[in-house]
């Protein structure tokens, strides 16, 4: 069975052309309004979705997060014209995967949802992870972290680059394994994306001074905590 996607561009001849690529692989569902695309998310299961920023009713960034607050582990990919590194710092800290900026390559595009509907057909079909950091317990498989009788749920992203830390505990990463590992490239933008992740999982861990994700200059990143 085609993986679906929910698609939503209001943009009928850019929209024409990305469906006809994508139907070519996928059962794609597309939508040009993102009221719209919410509500068929909310009776219906997608494997991943690609939203445009740009759209009536409800724009991507409200969609994205309406989506989030039902669903943390469903892959969002933005395609926006909207080039300004605070829309794409925005739509990351929303939980989107990636973003692409319009005139974006179709064989990009296909990559980088390949990417991601493989990423969460693994977590999907990992057995259940579980580890101790000081204070706190990582459910790895259901992205949620406990402390003290309180939870907060993660991204499949953030999910991700935490199970990398820990497993690589008081170990220097280097920034291109990181990126490499969770991103799939090495890119400036994914280095700075990167970065917004890592101070996410920061105040998590800010209650606990043993903890720590320290920055090595010029290297990468180490995570500091009890054995």
């Amino acid at each position: 069975m085609n993986k679906k996607i929910l698609y939503v561009e209001d943009d009928s001849t850019l929209a024409f052309l990305t469906a006809d690529n994508l139907e070519q692989t996928y059962d794609v569902c597309h939508f040009t309004n993102g009221k719209e695309a919410f509500d068929a998310f909310t009776k219906d299961d997608f494997d991943l979705c690609v939203l445009d920023v740009m759209l009536p009713e409800m724009d991507g960034f409200e969609l994205a997060a309406a989506i989030r607050e039902r669903d943390v582990e469903v892959p969002i990919i933005f395609l926006s014209a909207k080039t300004l590194k605070e829309d794409r710092i925005k739509g990351l800290r929303l939980g989107a995967d990636d973003y692409l900026v319009k005139p974006y390559s179709m064989e990009e595009l296909v990559l980088k949802i390949e990417v991601f509907l493989q990423r969460s057909q693994k977590n999907g079909s990992q057995k259940t992870s579980v580890y101790t950091l000081g204070d706190y317990t990582f459910d790895a498989v259901n992205y949620t972290i406990e402390r003290n009788g309180s939870s907060t749920q993660l991204t499949e992203r953030e999910a991700a680059l935490l199970q990398l830390f820990i497993e690589n505990k008081n170990t220097i990463l280097k920034r291109e394994k990181i990126l490499t590992s969770i991103w799939g490239t090495d890119d400036y933008f994914m280095g700075r994306s990167m970065d917004v992740f890592i101070s996410r999982l920061r105040k998590i861990f800010k209650n606990d001074e043993r903890i720590n994700i320290e920055n090595i200059p010029r290297v990468g990143f180490k995570l500091v905590a009890p054995d």
